[in-house]
C-alpha cells in the first residue's frame, strides 16, 4: 500500500536526483571515493522476495524479532515483544507514525544517494516502541544481496517514544556482484535509549551505499556503532542532529580491510540545542592495497552553549600499500563549549611485538594479539555478545 504523501516523497526525490546527479569527487563530501565502478552498471531490481531459507548471517537464535529482506523485499518476519511494533514498512503506510516521521529526517534535497533510495524505496523496517518501554533484547534485520547487476534500495524508520529503550541490530551480507542503497531514520524521543549497530558484511565484489540519520530529542541517549568488513567499494555515512536540550550520544566505527577494499566512512554530528554530550571514537585496521577513509565533522551552533564534543580517528596500517585518508573536522559557532579532535595514523609497535615474543609468543600470535587489542576498545563496549563474535572471527582474515 502506498498513500499520495509516499508517492509525493518519491517523485521529489526522483526529480532531485535527476537534478543532483550522481555524487562526483569533485564534491568535498565525496573527494575520496569514485562512484563510477557503480554508475557504469545497468542495475536492476530483482524481481519477487527470494529465499527465505535460513542463513549462516541470521541471529533469530539470539534476537527477539529478525526481519529478512532478499535483494530489498521483505523475505521472512519472526518473533516480536510486548510493547513494541514491528511490521515490514511495505504494510506501514496506514500507520500513524510513518506519516508524521518518515523522509523527515534524511535529507534528500541535500544528498544525492538518499535522493536515490528515496525514489527508488523498496521494504525494510518499521519499529515503533510505546513511551515507557525498555525492550530486553535485540530486533536483528537482516539484508541479503543476491545476483549480478541487481540493486536494493532498503529503507528502515525506527521512532521510540517518551522514556523507551531499544537495541537494533543491521546485518548486511550477500553473494554477486550487486548494489545496496540503504538508508534508516532513527527517531529517539524525549528521555528514549537506542543502541544501533550496523554491521556491514557484503560480498566483496559488491558495492554498498548507507545512511543513518539519527534525530535526538531531549535527555536522549544514542549509540551508533558501524562495522565495516565485507564489500568492495563501501561509502558509510552517520548523521546524527542532537535537536533536544541534554541529549547524548556516542557514536563508534571499526573497519578492518584487507584485499583492495575501499571504505568511506562520513559523519556529522549537528549539536542545535545546549547541553549535550557527544563522544565520537573510529578505528581503522588495513591490510593489503586496501583504502579506509575518515572524514568526520561535528558542527556547534551558536545557541548549543555547554557542548561537550570529542572526536577521535585512530588507525592501524598493516601494509606499506595500505592507505588512510582522516580528515576530523571541527565547525565552532559558540564560545561556551569544550570540545576536541585528533587523528593517529601508525604500525604495529616494534617495542611491543619485541617484548611479547620475549616472553615466548611466535611472531603471527605476538603480531595477532596487538591487532586485537587495537580493536578490542570497539569491541568490547558493544552489549550484543553474538556481534562481538561475528567481529572477532571476521576479523580471523587478518591473521597471518
Amino acid at each position: 500500500m502506498t498513500t499520495a504523501v509516499q508517492s509525493d516523497v518519491r517523485e521529489q526525490a526522483a526529480q532531485r536526483f535527476a537534478q543532483l546527479g550522481w555524487p562526483t569527487m569533485e564534491l568535498e563530501e565525496w573527494k575520496y571515493t569514485n562512484l563510477t565502478p557503480i554508475q557504469r552498471v545497468d542495475w536492476v531490481a530483482a524481481e519477487g522476495g527470494g529465499a527465505t531459507r535460513t542463513v549462516a548471517a541470521s541471529l533469530r537464535e539470539h534476537a527477539i524479532a529478525e526481519l529478512v529482506f532478499v535483494n530489498g523485499r521483505v523475505a521472512d518476519v519472526v518473533g516480536g515483544a510486548a510493547g513494541v511494533e514491528i511490521l515490514p514498512i511495505s504494510e506501514a503506510a496506514a500507520h500513524p507514525m510513518f506519516d508524521r516521521h518518515y523522509a523527515r529526517y534524511a535529507d534528500y534535497q541535500r544528498h544525492a544517494m538518499t535522493a536515490l533510495n528515496t525514489a527508488h524505496a523498496q521494504d525494510g523496517a518499521l519499529i515503533v516502541v510505546h513511551d515507557g518501554i525498555a525492550i530486553d533484547g535485540f530486533i536483528h534485520l537482516l539484508f541479503i544481496g543476491s545476483g549480478d547487476g541487481v540493486w536494493s534500495h532498503p529503507r528502515n524508520l525506527i521512532v521510540l517514544g517518551r522514556g523507551a529503550q531499544l537495541t537494533v541490530v543491521e546485518t548486511f551480507v550477500g553473494s554477486g556482484n550487486y548494489f545496496t542503497n540503504a538508508v534508516t531514520e532513527i527517531v529517539a524521543g524525549e528521555g528514549a535509549h537506542i543502541d544501533h549497530y550496523k554491521v556491514e558484511r557484503e560480498a566483496r565484489d559488491a558495492f554498498h551505499v548507507g545512511s543513518v540519520q539519527i534525530h535526538q530529542e531531549r535527555s536522549s541517549n544514542a549509540t551508533a556503532r558501524t562495522i565495516s568488513l565485507g564489500g568492495g567499494l563501501v561509502r558509510n555515512e552517520v548523521n546524527v542532529a542532537l535537536a533536544g536540550e541534554g541529549a547524548n550520544l556516542t557514536l563508534d566505527g571499526l573497519f578492518v580491510l584487507a584485499d583492495s577494499q575501499h571504505v568511506d566512512n562520513h559523519t556529522v554530528i549537528d549539536h542545535v540545542t545546549p547541553h549535550c554530550d557527544s563522544l565520537e571514537l573510529y578505528k581503522g585496521i588495513l591490510d593489503d592495497q586496501s583504502r579506509g577513509i575518515f572524514d568526520g565533522t561535528i558542527i556547534v551552533r551558536p545557541d548549543a552553549q555547554k557542548t561537550n564534543s570529542r572526536q577521535v580517528n585512530r588507525n592501524l596500517v598493516l601494509s606499506e600499500k595500505a592507505i588512510i585518508d582522516s580528515k576530523p573536522t571541527l565547525e565552532i559557532h559558540n564560545d561556551d563549549v569544550k570540545c576536541s579532535h585528533g587523528s593517529t595514523i601508525g604500525q604495529l609497535d616494534e617495542e611491543a611485538l619485541f617484548y611479547l615474543r620475549a616472553r615466548g609468543l611466535g611472531e603471527a600470535e605476538a603480531r595477532n594479539l596487538l591487532i586485537d587489542a587495537f580493536a578490542s576498545e570497539i569491541v568490547d563496549r558493544m552489549k550484543v555478545e553474538i556481534v562481538k563474535e561475528q567481529i572477532r572471527a571476521a576479523m580471523s582474515r587478518l591473521r597471518r
